[in-house]
């Protein structure tokens, strides 16, 4: 049996699983990240979780054949060099080098959307499919993209940044210092911000009262009030579904895959997202009279990223 450990490299958390030959997910854990550590630091806890999969799945370490890494920001892939990412504070950082020298094992490195979009294919809700573009909806938007059952990464790595196209120009600012990107109203943080600013407007609303309770609003909450039928809920929620089904088309109209598929906290309200987002393709994309690329939710959720990882070198 070939196995594989997938490692998940995130800001807070590093998660790792080992992955068997049919790629089943046998165990996993995670440790924090603590990002300001230095670099190596890290690399030697990931090489410690690698250790300690193989130990709990009681098989010797000489049993895996490689280590995947999904990192975010911008990794060069033929190096095994993370050339950027804000969220661990790295710059040019040879991460799998470093991790190969700790285990022994050849490591593969890739950014974590595509290690999520590679798991969706292989063996989630996209298994079958040659082509499809994975979009995840958190704290910001992240998308990874398979062409013929291949990660699609650009020349420099750093392709499928559908967050950063503008959807209204000269319009809320971005993180990335660009205004009126997708992820300024398409990402769950948008969603909050949105739903605050209706709440200020709105004193009587559901809104009104989950922003002054020891709750708060979070994405979560904003569509709890709008399918309970709180009108002010139901109004930002309805505007925020039409900035996400704008980006959506727009992918469709660039790429045609055979799916887009919806990751993220978004896709945990299911349906009462997806059927807006149907209808408004069906109604405004580029092929409508042609048959419309598959959309979605993905089906992973938190492992996506893990198994994508450890699929990479297979």
């Amino acid at each position: 049996m070939k196995y594989t450990i997938g490692i998940d490299l995130g800001g807070t958390n590093i998660a790792a699983g080992l992955v068997d030959g049919d790629s089943r997910l046998i165990v996993k854990a995670s440790v924090p990240t603590r990002a300001s550590r230095p670099w190596r630091e890290i690399a030697a806890d990931m090489a410690a979780l690698a250790d300690r999969l193989a130990k709990e799945a009681g098989l010797p370490f000489s049993a895996v054949c490689s280590i995947g890494v999904g990192s975010p920001g911008t990794p060069d892939t033929k190096r095994g060099i993370i050339l950027f990412s804000g969220n661990l504070g790295w710059d040019r950082v040879p991460v799998a080098q470093e991790l190969s020298r700790l285990t022994g094992k050849p490591v593969l490195l890739a950014n974590d959307a595509n290690c999520a979009a590679l798991a969706e294919g292989k063996a989630g809700a996209g298994k079958g499919l040659s082509s499809l573009v994975l979009v995840t909806f958190g704290t910001g938007i992240g998308a990874g993209i398979l062409l013929d059952g291949r990660i699609y990464e650009g020349f420099n790595f750093g392709a499928g940044e559908f967050g950063h196209m503008v959807i209204r120009s000269g319009g809320e600012a971005c993180t990335c210092g660009r205004k009126g990107c997708w992820e300024a109203y398409a990402s769950m943080t948008a969603l909050c911000r949105q739903a605050g600013r209706a709440a200020l407007k709105n004193p009587s609303s559901a809104l009104s009262r989950l922003e002054s309770s020891g709750e708060g609003l979070n994405g979560r909450n904003v569509f709890e009030a709008a399918k309970a039928g709180d009108e002010t809920a139901r109004a930002v929620v309805g505007r925020f579904l039409q900035y996400v089904s704008e980006g959506v088309v727009n992918v469709v109209n660039i790429l045609q895959p055979q799916a887009v598929l919806i990751g993220g906290a978004l896709s945990k309200e299911g349906d009462y997202v997806l059927a807006p987002l149907r209808r408004y393709a069906r109604l405004n994309a580029f092929c409508r009279n042609n048959t419309l690329p598959r959309i979605d939710c993905a089906s992973l959720g938190n492992d996506a990223g893990i198994l994508g990882a450890a699929l990479l070198g297979r």
